[in-house]
């Protein structure tokens, strides 16, 4: 595919993803807060009449709103009816329409390290959707089971299943390949329950008050557990898609671990907020969100280098720049030759001495301490060229 077109295409799917992504999400956070805030309504005989679970006043943009809830359906359905389906799943579609572009596509950039599995790209995707359907297989059959109506339990399985398939994600892919799967089987898992739970309940729940019969109130147990769940699963969903400009996380040795610990503080944070919604502070899931971002900041920190030999001189840029133009200027040059970039890589540059200086901190962050760069090391960069470059640095780079 032409390169210039891919970057197109990426561009296209990025904004759209994120587009659908922020209605999705916000959509799901309004209506957790909807219900967190409802109270008997002003009016008991109207309250009492059309049989209502509560309502909410607001006032926004200029004017006020009352929104008020059915402890099942009203006595006639209004036309229109809104549904809020495709917030979903144009986020899902977009979202695997980048991860297939990206990562699928140029598996044997972004997905395959030859340093963490010696997988083919061909063989990596089949690995990777495998997840995506596996993740969604096995949660589905944990919610229906016997299990799935003790949520304390239920927690603790799905926090031992997300656990597992980090570790084995890790295990498998390049760094921000597996960070990125792990989010996309939430996301799977996420957008699964809209289609296959949510939205037939509540067709069911339209139909029945169609046909005068009284609806099947298993949809509305499972529907409000799964949209629960998709609440806590929304920012370690966030986490893993902005995840790859962090490579002291992706490409740390117990990544995994670092990968599950912010999952973890994302789920408790947002739990905080549900239950503050309904009047309840429980400053110890703060207190649990936090230890995990600090357990995380410690596991991640650079280990300190060891210090030159004495009387040892330090690389100029003369032997530096040659390491940087051989193994780094196939992506980030003003026009790359490797192929599938059009343009280098956040813009930066590294094919000249000017630009290897001005970048000399860029350089040591990827190459030497995070090791993200090369790509999936591409180009085979050796452990002695690194060290030149680590020494280089530290000399204060010295031209």
């Amino acid at each position: 595919m032409d390169a210039y077109l891919l970057e197109w295409l990426n561009l296209l799917g990025r904004w759209v993803h994120l587009i659908t992504g922020i209605a999705w999400i916000g959509a799901s956070f309004y209506f957790v807060w909807l219900d967190a805030h409802l109270h008997a309504p002003r009016d008991r005989a109207e309250g009492e009449r059309l049989d209502l679970a509560g309502e909410v006043w607001s006032v926004h943009g200029g004017g006020f709103y009352r929104a008020q809830k059915f402890r099942v359906a009203p006595p006639e359905l209004p036309e229109p009816l809104h549904w809020f389906k495709w917030e979903a799943y144009g986020t899902w579609l977009s979202g695997m329409f980048m991860l297939v572009l990206v990562y699928w596509l140029g598996a044997k950039v972004y997905l395959v390290d030859p340093q963490v599995a010696d997988l083919s790209p061909g063989a990596a995707v089949v690995i990777a959707a495998a997840f995506l359907v596996g993740g969604w297989l096995v949660y589905d059959a944990l919610c229906r089971s016997r299990l799935g109506a003790n949520e304390p339990v239920l927690a603790a399985l799905l926090l031992a299943g997300c656990a597992a398939a980090a570790w084995a994600l890790c295990k498998l892919f390049s760094g921000r390949g597996a960070f990125i799967h792990f989010g996309a089987m939430l996301g799977t898992i996420m957008a699964a329950n809209v289609f296959f739970v949510i939205i037939p309940g509540q067709k069911d729940l339209v139909r029945a008050k169609a046909e005068g019969r009284a609806p099947d109130p298993i949809h509305g147990v499972r529907g409000k557990q799964r949209s629960v769940h998709n609440t806590y699963f929304t920012l370690p969903v966030l986490f893993t898609m902005i995840s790859n400009h962090y490579a002291s996380l992706t490409n740390h040795r117990h990544a995994w671990l670092a990968l599950v610990a912010m999952a973890v503080a994302g789920a408790t944070i947002r739990l905080w907020f549900v239950l503050r919604h309904r009047g309840h502070s429980k400053p110890a899931l703060l207190a649990v969100g936090g230890a995990a971002i600090a357990g995380t900041f410690v596991l991640a920190s650079p280990a300190s280098a060891p210090a030159p030999q004495a009387g040892a001189k330090a690389p100029d840029l003369a032997q530096v720049a040659p390491i940087v133009v051989q193994r780094c200027a196939g992506c980030h040059a003003a026009q790359p030759t490797y192929p599938g970039f059009a343009s280098p890589p956040k813009n930066v540059v590294l094919d000249s001495p000017e630009a290897i200086v001005r970048q000399a901190q860029a350089i040591h962050q990827q190459t030497v301490v995070a090791r993200a760069m090369p790509i999936g090391n591409l180009t085979q960069i050796t452990d002695a060229e690194r060290a030149t470059i680590d020494a280089w640095y530290r000399a204060g780079a010295p031209r």
